[in-house]
């Protein structure tokens, strides 16, 4: 009996499906940070041969297709029974969850030349809360582009700060604080001092902030829009 060689995948014991395939793919992204794992990768996870992904899959742009449609379909639907201001706040919060889990789907969202069904399911629930509340289309329209433009970036930039905890904060804030010369930056030793450095401050709480700044704009807008 010979042994296995680390090319050759391990026997399947459970059916290979559409769904399996893209929930590990969406898996093997999430541990590497990166999109669409390689053909090979992900038949290798699977236990199968690369060319039996082709039977459900023509190319790795139609599994990227279905990953972010896995990723769309986890983001909280705007609800019909409560307003819009409220509806767009709990979508915006759950999609930066989402993201924040996603790190990789963050500059592909809306990358999609055939989106799948949860994708377009969702574009179309935030279009109708919006509709429904009081938004023109073209209202509709700048109210996604300003919405999902800060929390695209927003989370972008949380995920790239030097920091996950209010420790790592105090010794970066305090190091800098350290190296600059206070009286050419007051503003910014000010702003280290009297707020980064505060045991209270939580950098993600800046996400509640601008969004809420944003829906009041947009609801002072809403009507100018037809």
């Amino acid at each position: 009996m010979t042994a296995e060689t680390a090319d050759t995948p391990a026997p399947r014991r459970n059916p290979l499906s559409k769904e399996l395939v893209l929930r590990t793919a969406v898996a093997l992204a999430d541990e590497a940070g990166t999109g669409t794992p390689s053909m090979r990768r992900l038949a290798e996870r699977l236990g199968v041969e690369s060319m039996s992904l082709y039977h459900y899959f023509r190319n790795k742009d139609v599994i990227l297709n279905g990953m972010l449609d896995l990723v769309f379909g986890e983001i909280e639907l705007p609800a019909v029974d409560v307003d819009w201001r409220t509806a767009m706040r709990r979508r915006a919060i759950s999609m930066r969850g989402v993201l924040i889990h996603h790190p990789w789907a963050i500059s592909l969202m809306d990358t999609q030349k055939n989106p799948g069904h949860a994708t377009l399911r969702h574009h179309n629930a935030v279009i109708g809360a919006l509709r429904s509340g009081g938004f023109s289309i073209a209202g509709a329209a700048h109210a996604i582009s300003v919405l999902d433009s800060y929390i695209y970036g927003f989370t972008l930039q949380e995920l790239s700060l030097p920091f996950t905890s209010s420790v790592d904060l105090d010794d970066i804030a305090g190091s800098i604080l350290k190296q600059i010369p206070r009286d050419e930056f007051p503003h910014l030793t000010e702003m280290i001092v009297d707020r980064a450095l505060k045991s209270s401050y939580a950098y993600t709480e800046e996400f509640a902030v601008g969004l809420d700044l944003i829906l009041d704009g947009l609801r002072r807008q809403r009507e100018s829009w037809l």
